[in-house]
């Protein structure tokens, strides 16, 4: 499987993959004013949306790809009357970033930290070159994907207009070197990008998996009560330590087999390029976040150990 472009690869892999909420295209109000959307992430690829209403204007977590940013305005109509004004790109990704120029046309400030962007100047235009196979994308005739037209680099970076807060913060290198998470304190709601997910979702070829637990533990002493991830059903606190515990495990696992004195070609077996089994077993306490990436999750986390540094690093 090419590696390339992340996601090509996460929507297809997720054809075979369990599809743990079953409610795409869904819109659930989780507290006055904050609204959780369900992207059909099986069809198209689309990530979870999160829409948050001030008192002037609302605010949009996660830009989507195209077509999911059109299909999240829509349904917008019916929520509110107030305008959109920012959008905040949780990290680079095309699921999460490549529907910036439909929000932006649309008169909204796309918002990230500022590692979003560097990862987009690093890792662009290859990406989004390759990702002219989707419509949507190649339907906005742009040369390279558009990075957040503002960014910040002290987190947490804050929102306020009397009404409500948003704080944005950056607890360092997990999913990408951008991950940033939206955290409503008054609701103890936290919005977690891909950083967090709830599901067989985590993809770790642009990550730093020794340094993941260490970002979700920063996520966890904010004390949110509610977890609303990019992928998969939200939920309780419960999500944020069942993350946490994965990557603990799978770093262990990975570990243990290497002192064993096991090969890389001994733990994964690859078929025509493809990366199809891990001969690594997890506790069943995070069985809810293993599925078809597992392969490629315990490659990323040998090859991390084995260059000693970040995978993210090695795709470069």
């Amino acid at each position: 499987m090419t590696r390339t472009w992340y996601s090509a690869a996460f929507c297809g892999l997720l054809g075979g993959a369990l599809y743990l909420s079953g409610q795409p295209n869904t819109v659930k109000q989780i507290a006055s004013g904050v609204w959780f959307r369900e992207g059909d992430l099986k069809n198209h690829g689309h990530c979870n949306n999160i829409v948050i209403e001030m008192k002037d204007y609302l605010v949009v977590i996660d830009a989507n790809f195209p077509s999911g940013a059109k299909a999240l305005i829509e349904d917008i109509k019916k929520l509110s009357k107030k305008p959109v004004k920012y959008v905040f790109d949780t990290h680079h990704h095309g699921d999460h970033a490549y529907g910036n120029p439909v929000w932006t046309r649309a008169g909204a400030i796309t918002l990230g930290h500022e590692g979003v962007a560097r990862e987009m100047r690093d890792r662009e235009p290859k990406r989004w070159q390759e990702a002219q196979g989707r419509a949507d994308v190649a339907e906005l005739k742009l040369p390279t994907a558009e990075p957040p037209k503002q960014t910040f680099s002290k987190s947490p970076f804050v929102l306020t207009d009397g009404s409500r807060k948003i704080e944005f913060h950056h607890f360092g290198w997990a999913h990408t070197k951008g991950d940033g998470f939206a955290f409503l304190p008054n609701e103890k709601i936290i919005c977690t990008g891909d950083a967090v997910v709830n599901g067989p979702y985590n993809y770790t070829g642009d990550g730093h998996v020794a340094n993941w637990p260490k970002v979700v533990e920063g996520a966890e002493k904010l004390g949110a009560t509610r977890v609303l991830p990019a992928h998969g059903p939200a939920g309780g606190a419960e999500i944020l330590a069942g993350e946490k515990a994965f990557m603990r495990e799978l770093w262990s696992a990975v570990e243990r087999a290497r002192k064993s004195g096991k090969k890389l070609s001994d733990v994964v077996v690859t078929v025509n390029g493809k990366r199809t089994k891990a001969n690594i077993e997890l506790p069943a306490s995070v069985k809810n976040w293993v599925g078809d990436f597992f392969p490629d999750q315990v490659y990323d986390t040998w090859m991390e150990m084995d260059k000693g540094k970040p995978r993210g690093d090695l795709t470069l």
